[in-house]
């Protein structure tokens, strides 16, 4: 018995001593991220064999060196206890301009600068500069169309997603997804409103926002969602929470889209019927909420369930799309989502589908269920978008039966 125990003990030891240093590196990340953000291209662009005249070599790395203590600095005023919005505005572009100034240096400025080599374009030094000037022009081109993308009102994206559990009555049921409106610093009162002017030309019958309604208090952040109480819906408009709303006060927008007219869905159901037919239209709370402390906030799928019949056609609201596995355990046909804004700034992409097991579009979960992960429509933070679209989602029910339904 003595063995068996110290055996084991140190089998624990070893397996402990991974997660140990897995630990203190995810403790360091913060660290030694903002530094290679900011040293790799500086790096890369003035000092890899460009020659620069000494100036220009003491001016950029002067500049790269205010942007690496800056950033940090503004981030934790403007999203720390402060919360200060002008500082928010400038940490928030600066993470942006530096994450896309990081990826081409590394992609674009190794591959074009083997391409250079190997076709013996110039000297080493022309090489160098010619890498300097692509990598920035690229950057230049990508952030400023990628900000044109952040704040122009989202086009619909539109599809028809089959059900086979749902009536024929509830067929061409069109419901509208918005999610991750994200109202922030930036005031967006005036897109906010242009969001829903385009929702209420879609004609839907349910319309769902799916969470992270913004970044700040329901009272700080008022103006830019009162657009929200104008959104119409010939059944109903439902709501639940994402995480940022756990960062700021859930209760209060809880309270404030029930003043707007909203339901909020906090673990319950209500039903949808159409043309003698009903669907089951759930929502739990995001998935953090429990850990916020607030009373009576979680994720229980159970209780947003109790009372529907078993028979009916489930359509679940659940901001992360992680969600799904509990979803597909209770037999969910169709689970709406957010949180992943595709990415938003490519190659981010890679790193969310590390923690959401789908990134954006419709996608089948085991047997019966399905999810479809809206990309978002507003964004988060750096006020960019590169190769990760807005949108508005108009999805079609349709039903296997025979329908008479536009």
């Amino acid at each position: 018995m003595t063995e068996t125990s110290n055996t084991r003990s140190a089998a624990g030891e070893a397996q402990g001593a991974p997660r140990s240093r897995l630990q203190l590196l995810m403790r360091y990340v913060p660290l030694i991220a903002p530094v290679l953000l900011w040293a790799v291209p500086c790096w890369v662009l003035l000092h890899t064999g460009q020659h620069w005249p000494l100036p220009v070599a003491l001016i950029g790395t002067a500049l790269f060196v205010l942007g690496l203590v800056g950033m940090p600095l503004a981030m934790t005023r403007g999203h720390g206890r402060r919360q200060q919005d002008r500082a928010a505005i400038i940490g928030d572009t600066l993470l942006g301009g530096i994450w896309v100034l990081f990826t081409w240096s590394v992609l674009l400025g190794v591959l074009l600068r083997l391409i250079l080599t190997v076709t013996g374009v110039g000297d080493g030094q022309d090489r160098a500069r010619i890498v300097t000037w692509a990598v920035l022009g690229v950057a230049a081109v990508l952030l400023v169309w990628g900000y044109a993308e952040a704040r122009r009102v989202p086009r619909v994206r539109r599809l028809d997603v089959r059900l086979p559990r749902l009536g024929a009555g509830l067929d061409g049921t069109r419901v509208v997804l918005i999610t991750d409106t994200h109202y922030g610093p930036l005031d967006r009162a005036r897109w906010s409103a242009r969001v829903c002017e385009t929702v209420n030309t879609l004609e839907a019958d349910l319309v769902c926002h799916t969470g992270d309604i913004a970044d700040g208090t329901a009272e700080r952040r008022r103006a830019q969602a009162a657009p929200l109480g104008t959104v119409q819906a010939t059944r109903a408009r439902v709501y639940v929470t994402g995480n940022h709303e756990y960062y700021s006060e859930a209760q209060g927008w809880v309270d404030l889209m029930d003043e707007l007219g909203w339901e909020p869905l906090r673990n319950r159901h209500l039903l949808l019927e159409r043309g003698g037919d009903t669907l089951v239209v759930a929502g739990v709370d995001d998935v953090t909420a429990e850990s916020s402390g607030l009373a009576g906030h979680r994720a229980h799928l159970a209780g947003a369930l109790h009372g529907a019949d078993a028979d009916l056609p489930v359509l679940l609201l659940a901001h992360q799309p992680k969600f799904i596995d509990r979803a597909a355990a209770h037999g969910v046909d169709l689970q709406l989502s957010g949180h992943t804004h595709g990415g938003q700034i490519w190659p981010f992409h890679y790193l969310v589908r590390l923690d959401q097991p789908a990134l954006a579009g419709l996608s089948r979960h085991g047997a019966r269920t399905l999810l479809y992960t809206s990309r978002g429509t507003g964004f988060w933070g750096p006020p960019f978008r590169v190769f990760a679209p807005s949108e508005i989602t108009l999805l079609v029910l349709r039903s296997p039966q025979q329908s008479t339904s536009p």
